[in-house]
């Protein structure tokens, strides 16, 4: 697969995709417009003392951590946020959030909300409820008990000083002693004070353990709860951005996934993949009235007129080996366009100077007698049905020279059994022998026999496609009906192939450029440049229709 083809969904869908970009990026727009702007407040707690330890150990630096962790949860629990709308009053709290500094005892408290004020007041207040919960932030009998606690420190501080400058003081007089018992005496009373501060000191070190000088399950607040002043959200801009690429995205996606649920022909290249045909030619659609009136191809150099030329010009060169003087048009389903296919091809190659019948053998939806504007009281039933019939007097004239038509006539109940009939045999021989071609409209090859049947007794069959519209497996059956038979195929023409879009265009491109190059009209030259001209979006003259229809089906 090329790379064309990935790209032609997106060509083909390029205004689903722009449409659903827009409608993001407004609604991303208007959404956005409505919320109000974001802050944040933030708080910083310090587990534990080991920070302020000059040689703080292992040990402590470990236990912190985890103690961080604990209250971290802790913070998130029911107590916490209950206590903390107690105290502010609150009936719920904005959004918060509560982790560990990574391989620190830090703890960081964010709080999110609308408004700025209660923002910082929620975050000082879970700060504070924390606190409360260490053992050193109890109650106020805690507290009392602490002061209690630090008053006989700083009393066994006082003793132990005393005590250390009385050991001093007598260690300096034993040095002057000389008599051996004033000598044992002070050592008597050096040993005794010795005892007295050595108890001291345990009393002090006990005291201390129990207050919040050095305690590792401590919990302290370092960086208060700020105001914020600009708001951290919602980023406008970025929110706008990623709405419009999911939108792309998504609408991308829509186009390859309706792509893929579309099994339509849609170009010469689906032809040949999916049913191993040649595409002799594309007609393009460029408006109802195109479509349903016979053009007059000898009028005006259209896009639609030069298309049958190039039709006529790639038979020509399909039938050089094996010459077409019978040629069955038909189409997989109803409505595809062959019986307009066979009229504007009669004409096309009646201009090229070649004798043409065309006999509308579709028995049960005939048509050609309407586009010419003929009389359809006799025709190929009629000289079906007589022994010897009269081709002059049933061969009827179209209005352009080397053109004549033979229309259906009467409506049998047995068309397949006329069709089949050594008579219609024998008819089509006769026709040959009075024209250069013969061109016969049958009826759908998937709904009726008739084309089967029809297909044994002509030179070749030319196959019709509604482009966009006949389904891949609908134009298998129709071509496996018709290979089953043994019917010569000579290819496929593409009928009302969109000029822009999806990759159509340069498919009709392709075909009308080169059909013109190898076109054996001269005057097809200035269509060229007509016909390029309109392909490129510039005006051209409309295709003019000779005989208007009546309502009837576009087949």
């Amino acid at each position: 697969m090329e790379l064309k083809e990935y790209i032609l969904p997106l060509r083909k869908w390029w205004w689903l995709i722009v449409a659903a970009t827009l409608v993001a990026t407004v609604a991303s727009f208007l959404a956005t417009q409505q919320q109000p702007p974001i802050y944040q407040s933030r708080t910083t707690l310090m587990v534990g003392r080991a920070i302020e330890n000059p040689n703080p150990s292992g040990n402590d630096l470990w236990l912190t951590q985890q103690l961080a962790s604990t209250y971290a949860d802790i913070a998130k629990r029911s107590p916490i946020r209950q206590a903390t709308m107690d105290a502010l009053g609150l009936s719920w709290l904005p959004e918060y959030n509560v982790r560990v500094v990574a391989n620190t005892q830090l703890l960081e408290i964010a709080v999110v909300d609308t408004s700025p004020q209660r923002a910082q007041a929620v975050a000082a207040e879970i700060a504070q409820q924390l606190v409360r919960q260490a053992p050193t932030g109890g109650d106020s009998q805690a507290q009392q008990r602490q002061a209690f606690i630090t008053a006989q420190l700083d009393d066994l501080e006082a003793k132990i000083r005393e005590t250390q400058d009385e050991i001093n003081k007598k260690q300096q007089e034993l040095t002057n002693m000389f008599s051996a018992r004033q000598i044992a005496d002070a050592q008597t009373q050096i040993a005794g004070l010795q005892s007295k501060l050595n108890t001291l000191q345990a009393n002090y070190a006990a005291l201390l353990a129990n207050t919040q000088k050095g305690a590792v399950n401590t919990i302290s607040v370092v960086e208060p709860a700020n105001l914020p002043v600009e708001p951290i959200g919602p980023n406008k801009p970025m929110m706008i951005l990623l709405a419009a690429a999911i939108g792309l995205v998504l609408a991308g996606g829509a186009a390859y996934l309706l792509e893929y649920l579309d099994d339509t022909l849609k170009n010469p290249d689906d032809v040949q993949k999916v049913l191993g045909l040649t595409t002799l030619g594309a007609v393009p659609h460029i408006g109802d009235i195109a479509q349903s009136a016979l053009l007059n191809l000898g009028s005006g150099q259209s896009a639609v007129a030069e298309a049958y030329r190039i039709l006529r010009t790639n038979l020509q060169f399909a039938a050089v080996e094996r010459p077409l003087h019978t040629l069955l048009i038909t189409s997989p389903a109803p409505a595809e366009g062959k019986s307009l296919t066979v009229a504007n091809l009669g004409v096309a190659l009646a201009q090229a100077g070649r004798r043409v019948i065309i006999v509308d053998s579709d028995l049960h939806r005939p048509r050609q007698h309407r586009l010419f504007g003929l009389r359809n009281n006799i025709g190929l039933t009629s000289a079906l049905l007589e022994a010897r019939p009269m081709l002059d007097g049933l061969l009827q004239e179209a209005g352009i020279s080397g053109l004549r038509v033979l229309t259906s006539g009467p409506l049998p109940p047995n068309a397949a059994e006329l069709l089949g009939s050594g008579r219609m045999k024998d008819l089509l021989a006769e026709l040959v022998g009075d024209a250069d071609i013969v061109l016969l409209d049958s009826p759908p090859a998937t709904a009726l026999a008739d084309a089967t049947i029809l297909s044994t007794q002509c030179d070749g069959v030319l196959l019709v496609l509604d482009c966009g519209v006949t389904r891949r497996e609908v134009a298998r059956r129709a071509l496996e009906a018709l290979r089953r038979v043994n019917a010569r195929l000579v290819g496929v023409l593409l009928n009302r192939m969109p000029l822009r879009g999806g990759g159509s265009y340069y498919y009709y491109y392709y075909y009308y450029y080169y059909g013109h190059y190898y076109s054996d009209d001269g005057r097809n030259d200035k269509g060229s440049l007509s016909g390029l001209r309109h392909l490129l979006g510039r005006k051209t003259r409309a295709p003019q229709p000779i005989v208007p229809t009546q309502n009837d089906d576009r087949r």
